[in-house]
């Protein structure tokens, strides 16, 4: 059963009437970079207080739908999961979004995908038979509103959101240790709590990453720490090459591999280890502010890079549950040439 392709169309026209900006055509390639004129706005992103709303919204007009506050920012903004089916005898995907604070787009799809999962057509309802869907949309509420205790203004946008925590804290790099109390609730109330088979960390890299010439949309890669189980790693690279085909068969998506660590304190490669979850990194192009304009993009991109982090976690959704993904070919990873930065 192939629930979400069903409603696949509306879900993305939809999209488009509910996106930021509307798609450019030429946003990815050479699409558009800052170079100090483009508009860059915070306010036509959702807030820490819309997105609550939303969040609420969610919960109160679906039975499927259940959401639990998992602790406090820094600054004492609530932490949200977002809860999709909880019946242990379905296989579980987790979303995590805005580790870093200025990393913002895949939290805008993680809230269109979570407004679908709200409906009652039939499609979901039979979805929330046979998957459970987890969210935790904006794990660094502070970051993203620029609340935190050091200055920023030097940043391209005048600090309307910065990567680390309130504390000045990187939180991808606090996951050994959870000094943080943004790690501290994901690991102690959503790992430690949920029995996870998957979990998608989307992140946003710079805006200059290139593979055969061209700008890519965004990037991706498995746990590559040797300590991870070796068939937690297939299962990583099956999630991989099901988002991976999603994104390319849309046309408009141009996907590297990332060239990452193999540090056990990033969550790539330390909740594989730690807690046996096949993990996927996914990197988007560019980011809303940043001390380096070679990170940010204008808002001309906001369209497009929202309907990839909608494409490619419905991929992920539909696959878990009608199980195709334990049968994917994950062989792709052999030939997916690694992004490079291009420079101007």
């Amino acid at each position: 059963m192939v629930f979400l392709k069903k409603t696949i169309t509306l879900i993305l026209a939809a999209l488009l009437v509910m996106s930021l900006l509307p798609i450019q055509a030429g946003a990815v390639g050479e699409g558009p970079n800052y170079n100090g004129n483009e508009t860059i706005k915070n306010e036509r992103l959702t807030s820490y207080e819309d997105l609550v709303k939303q969040l609420e919204r969610a919960d109160s007009r679906s039975e499927n739908i259940e959401l639990e506050v998992i602790g406090q920012s820094v600054q004492g903004r609530d932490l949200h999961l977002v809860k999709f089916g909880n019946n242990p005898e379905n296989p579980t995907i987790l979303f995590l979004t805005q580790q870093h604070g200025n990393e913002a787009l895949v939290t805008e799809g993680a809230l269109n995908v979570i407004r679908t999962l709200s409906g009652n057509s039939r499609q979901v309802r039979e979805l929330a038979e046979e998957v459970n869907v987890f969210f935790v949309p904006r794990l660094n509420p502070d970051g993203a509103a620029g609340d935190v205790n050091f200055d920023i203004s030097d940043h391209v946008g005048g600090g309307q959101a910065t990567r680390t925590n309130a504390n000045g804290v990187d939180l991808n790099r606090d996951h050994v240790d959870r000094n943080e109390p943004e790690t501290y609730a994901l690991h102690t109330n959503v790992l430690q709590k949920y029995d996870i088979d998957y979990l998608v960390d989307f992140h946003h890299q710079g805006a200059r990453s290139a593979v055969d010439d061209r700008y890519v949309s965004g990037s991706i890669l498995y746990p590559t720490n040797a300590q991870v189980d070796a068939g937690v790693v297939e299962m990583s690279k099956q999630l991989g090459a099901v988002m991976y085909d999603a994104v390319e068969a849309r046309g408009f998506g141009h996907l590297g591999k990332y060239n990452g660590g193999d540090a056990l304190t990033i969550s790539r490669n330390g909740l594989a280890y730690e807690y046996g979850i096949a993990t996927l990194l996914f990197e988007m192009r560019g980011m809303t502010d940043h001390t380096n304009p070679n990170q940010v993009l204008g808002q001309k991109s906001n369209g497009y890079l929202i309907q990839q982090a909608v494409i490619s976690m419905e991929a992920a959704i539909d696959a878990i549950a009608d199980r195709s993904i334990n049968t994917t070919d994950a062989s792709f990873w052999d030939t997916l040439p690694v992004q490079y930065f291009k420079g101007e």
